[in-house]
């Protein structure tokens, strides 16, 4: 277990831990800009976010694992499983409560926004460190 924390499990966490963080906050200021005092969905909205993120760092570790040395390949075989997985659970929340009629294209576009933005920053980040973005 050691070995599976210090390979891989315990940048995950980290990066967990930092992007929830980041996106709660940014959605608390959204909603104290907008007026509104509360999170009106409550302690769903919360757990939607957190499997969301959870989602993403999927992605980021699946980015960075898969033996791909394209790395446009590489960011597509890691965006396209994991975008349908963001669907998917949009679907699944349309069992707990009604969808909003632009749930599709809200987690189209902010899931798309962040993972690029993320692979943007990561390729750059590795090419100039002047290695791979892959570690296998």
């Amino acid at each position: 277990m050691k070995r599976v924390w210090k390979s891989w499990l315990k940048d995950s966490t980290f990066l967990y831990c930092v992007i929830y963080t980041i996106v709660t906050i940014v959605n608390s200021i959204a909603y104290l800009a907008a007026g509104t005092y509360y999170d009106p969905s409550g302690n769903w909205h919360e757990i939607d976010r957190a499997l969301i993120v959870l989602i993403g760092v999927m992605a980021y570790e699946m980015a960075v694992k898969i033996p791909v040395r394209n790395t446009l390949v590489r960011m597509l075989v890691t965006y396209v499983p994991t975008m349908m997985l963001c669907f998917f659970y949009v679907c699944l929340t349309g069992f707990r409560e009604p969808l909003a009629s632009s749930a599709y294209r809200d987690i189209f576009i902010n899931y798309t926004g962040l993972f690029f933005i993320i692979s943007i920053a990561a390729v750059i980040f590795e090419k100039k460190r002047g290695r791979q973005l892959h570690s296998v």
